[in-house]
């Protein structure tokens, strides 16, 4: 039930592909959800999606038989709880530099006592009438996935990646290179050091590795798997149908040009 599919798939160490939704339309949401994907993420960071269209996308998620996760505008207990209660089964928090940081994470997904999540009735608990099972469910089964996206947040992983009830990492490639001073810049030689580090510990404490290929590309794909990458988000809404339509209209030019 709820999250504990992915969660299971992660512990035996299978390769989970995730798909990316900005724009808050259900039928992408069902459009990915047939495609195969394992969770798909509904962004409220750095789209206009709203509380209520993050519902309706979540539902059709979840009547996929999908893992819906959101992630988060930032760690606010209050949108967690929110969204918690309108059926994600789990959260992605980002900009996480500290390991207090992941345990208020975790903290605002549980019900006291094992965390500060206020108690509601909404489509998770079935509104009301699964109230028992979801009480059961949620000691533990909110997936709760980190980003790392500041070159702050490095010395801290050990102690992030070892929070209780943190299921795994996501690392943000864009604002971490921002954060280094060279935004943009992935083949630059210290990106791909702070990359590595971050990828080797996450290995070494048997954190489930994460990363957001942006760009639709089956060599960043598979390179990323051959590196030891685990939850892997390919792609998002907007840019696959840029590059699709972009696509169509350089074929078309050039064969106007012959």
């Amino acid at each position: 039930m709820f999250g504990t599919i992915l969660r299971d798939k992660l512990k035996r160490g299978n390769l989970c592909m995730g798909g990316w939704i900005t724009l808050g339309h259900s039928a992408i949401a069902e459009i990915f959800s047939n495609a195969g994907f394992d969770w798909i993420v509904v962004d409220l960071e750095h789209s206009t999606i709203s509380i209520d269209c993050a519902g309706d996308l979540i539902r059709t998620i979840d009547l996929s038989n999908v893992t819906p996760i959101v992630r988060l505008t930032s760690l606010d207990p209050g949108q967690i709880k929110r969204i918690l209660d309108a059926g994600a089964h789990g959260i992605i928090v980002p900009n996480v530099t500290t390991s207090q940081e992941a345990r208020d994470a975790v903290g605002a997904t549980r019900y006291a006592p094992n965390g500060f999540r206020g108690v509601g009735l909404g489509r998770a608990q079935k509104y009301g009438a699964g109230f028992k099972e979801y009480l059961e469910w949620q000691k533990n089964g909110p997936i709760v996935v980190v980003q790392i996206e500041h070159h702050s947040a490095i010395n801290n992983l050990h102690d992030i990646f070892r929070v209780p009830g943190v299921d795994g990492f996501v690392i943000g490639p864009y604002d971490l290179s921002c954060s280094m001073g060279i935004p943009g810049e992935f083949n630059n030689s210290e990106f791909i050091s702070a990359m590595g580090k971050i990828l080797s510990i996450g290995l070494e404490v048997g954190c489930p590795a994460g990363i957001h290929i942006v760009e639709p590309d089956s060599a960043s794909l598979m390179q990323s798997i051959r590196e030891g990458y685990q939850l892997i988000a390919y792609g998002v809404d907007i840019r696959m149908l840029d590059i699709a339509a972009r696509r169509g209209m350089e074929i078309a030019r050039e064969a106007q040009c012959k």
